[in-house]
């Protein structure tokens, strides 16, 4: 029979993919997760029939209780907030559910969710539990989570943009945004973006990082190519894949520095979210080492 470390090491993986759609913050996730298995080492696991829903009750219940304290912190957060950016690899594409409620377009709309909705809507889009399922793990009725999940379910559809999905697309139209940002370009920044196109930089505070949204061609490309002249010239950039697709990431020293997602509409770069913050970069220096 499995020990209880080999058994919360089979879902380690869905607890974090849980923690972090609620979340949308590395340190807590890891927060949530280890609290999870220091519960998980005390049970006694011949009282436990399904150890799945044990560990994800235990999850989301921890991660619901999280939400409600970092919510009121980030009342007080400098500038614009965007959810702290994950490596993905490109096999999460093979989910659609999972790729879509792990982008940071969705994860934004997700914050103007309650933690129970938020939960409840990650637990049924993205993992696809059923609602009586969803109900032992938040400790509610059925027929409470089914209000809960419909209620979710059309604020998102209300609230979310549909952004192109297409891999390739996406990955041209990133190699083009690079290759320019790099090269100074203006011009040729200005094609690959919407006419529109709204920039939002999360510096918190601590990096130098417009505190408004950007809109408009002109203003957004001018803004990218200071943004890049500001970079150290020893600074390297590479396509790398976050939040299920491709993005940007800069780097100095090895260290990263920023972290750009671009998300298109028909084609063309229609939001940019550009994330300088180093308390949210060091989940990506701790994947790279």
């Amino acid at each position: 029979m499995a020990d209880a470390a080999q058994i919360f090491s089979e879902h380690r993986e869905r607890l974090a993919g849980v923690a972090y759609r609620v979340l949308g913050r590395i340190a807590d996730v890891e927060d949530v997760v280890q609290d999870a298995w220091l519960r998980w080492s005390t049970v006694d696991l011949d009282s436990v029939d399904d150890p799945e829903a044990y560990l994800v009750r235990v999850t989301t219940r921890l991660a619901i209780d999280r939400l409600r304290s970092a919510q009121a912190r980030r009342e007080a957060y400098v500038g614009p907030w965007l959810p702290e950016p994950m490596l993905t690899s490109p096999d999460v594409a093979d989910s659609v559910a999972l790729n879509d409620s792990v982008s940071t377009a969705m994860l934004l709309v997700l914050e103007s969710l309650s933690p129970l909705e938020r939960a409840v809507f990650v637990l049924r889009e993205a993992f696809g539990y059923s609602y009586a399922e969803i109900a032992g793990f938040v400790d509610r009725t059925e027929p409470s989570v089914r209000q809960t999940a419909a209620r979710a379910r059309a604020h998102v559809e209300d609230h979310r943009v549909r952004y192109d999905t297409d891999r390739a697309t996406r990955a041209e139209a990133t190699q083009r945004f690079l290759a320019a940002c790099v090269g100074g370009d203006l011009r040729s920044l200005v094609q690959v973006l919407a006419p529109e196109v709204t920039m939002i930089s999360d510096g918190g505070g601590l990096a130098q990082a417009p505190r408004k949204p950007i809109v408009g061609a002109e203003l957004v490309a001018r803004a990218l190519v200071t943004f890049a002249g500001r970079t150290p010239a020893a600074a390297t950039a590479e396509i790398v894949e976050l939040n299920g697709g491709p993005a940007i990431v800069a780097r100095y020293d090895g260290e990263p520095v920023s972290a750009i997602t671009l998300h298109l509409v028909d084609g063309r770069i229609e939001t940019i979210h550009l994330i300088a913050n180093p308390e949210k970069l060091t989940g990506l220096a701790a994947a790279q080492g």
